[in-house]
């Protein structure tokens, strides 16, 4: 994996808006992280958390990743595309779109990949950037999730 594309402050994220940031490293969503996941959230639908239940009975022949799942790894993944420096902190403020087009099943490798689709400089010094991510599922035909996510980022 290439490193994570820089900006060097919040001024110059317009300059990347509509340019690829480049993909992350590949990483395994086990039956650990799900049942993780499904405690935290409440979700404890079978298709994810009943691993017997769903190789007899689901048509994805194993469990799956719940969806909001595969959405929460955007934080935890977005770092690694890209790198914008000289910021104090970084906010979530929501998702304007967000498809999930396939399965992620027990044991997939995602990676995810992206670019800035819009900046709007904020009177703080702050900036609202919305990205445009699409998570990949190794081997797959269709993405795991596409989404535009928005962060506002402050000096």
């Amino acid at each position: 994996m290439a490193p994570p594309t820089a900006i060097s402050n919040i001024a110059d994220l317009k300059n990347f808006v509509g340019k690829p940031l480049g993909k992350t490293n590949w990483v395994e969503v086990d039956q650990e992280q799900i049942d993780a996941f499904a405690k935290a959230t409440g979700d404890h639908q079978w298709i994810h958390v009943d691993v017997e239940r769903a190789k007899r009975e689901s048509i994805f022949g194993q469990t799956i990743a719940h969806g909001y799942l595969t959405l929460a790894l955007a934080p935890v993944l977005l770092p690694d595309l890209v790198r914008i420096e000289n910021v104090s902190m970084a906010v979530n403020y929501g998702i304007d779109k967000m498809r999930l087009t396939a399965p992620v099943p027990v044991g997939a490798r995602l990676r995810l990949s992206g670019e800035i689709k819009n900046v709007r400089l904020l009177p703080n010094g702050a900036a609202r950037v919305a990205f445009s991510l699409v998570f990949e599922i190794e081997g797959g035909t269709r993405p795991a999730c596409v989404a535009e996510i928005i962060y506002v980022y402050f000096p």
